[in-house]
């Protein structure tokens, strides 16, 4: 007849032996719930068009385009929830006025476009400029919202027209620039109109 501690000995090696496959078991699973890491999608020297719906005199549908994006690379990351588009390395757009002519420029050495919100987020260096009027604003941050076509940021911001510049924090403009409001001025210096910084 085995004794009694023979017998404790295979139940002890198979209760730890339990333990070390439950545990690798959870490792496992661990593993495959982990989400997935998203790679990715790279594209060299972008050149795009803004658009939007326009019906035409004889009621058919067509597009009216609003600026012209460029950029030396574009990285798209699909992810279902909330896709985006990064432009780390500088993005420029044209803005067109009714007439296709270019009435504002905009430049930033970083951007990022949310898909699902439809809004852009511009920083680094990033300047509007009106090319007809010649106003110009500065600041390091910036948000465009693709439905209202304006400009909004409540970071300092600095605007250069003819005769002055314009220091403040906050600022609401729309895409062409025509007119803009500064939300908290907080200086003005005026100038001769060849001293302007560009």
């Amino acid at each position: 007849m085995p004794s009694v501690r023979s017998i404790r000995l295979p139940f002890i090696l198979l209760f730890f032996l339990g333990l070390f496959f439950a545990a690798c078991g959870s490792k496992k699973d661990k593993e495959v719930t982990h989400p997935r890491q998203i790679v990715p999608e790279e594209v060299n020297n972008i050149e795009g068009l803004l658009s939007e719906p326009d019906n035409d005199s004889t009621g058919r549908l067509g597009a009216k385009v609003k600026g012209k994006l460029t950029a030396p690379f574009m990285l798209r990351y699909q992810r279902t929830d909330s896709p985006y588009a990064e432009f780390p390395r500088s993005l420029h757009v044209d803005f067109y006025n009714a007439a296709m002519q270019v009435e504002s420029q905009l430049d930033a050495l970083y951007g990022k476009y949310l898909q699902n919100q439809d809004k852009v987020y511009l920083r680094d260096s990033v300047v509007v400029k009106n090319v007809l009027k010649g106003d110009t604003v500065r600041c390091q941050e910036l948000w465009w919202d693709q439905h209202t076509e304006r400009f909004t940021t409540d970071k300092p911001v600095r605007i250069y027209t003819k005769d002055k510049i314009l220091f403040g924090t906050g600022m609401e403009a729309d895409q062409n620039f025509r007119w803009y409001t500064i939300r908290k001025l907080t200086g003005t210096v005026l100038t001769e109109g060849n001293t302007i910084p560009k």
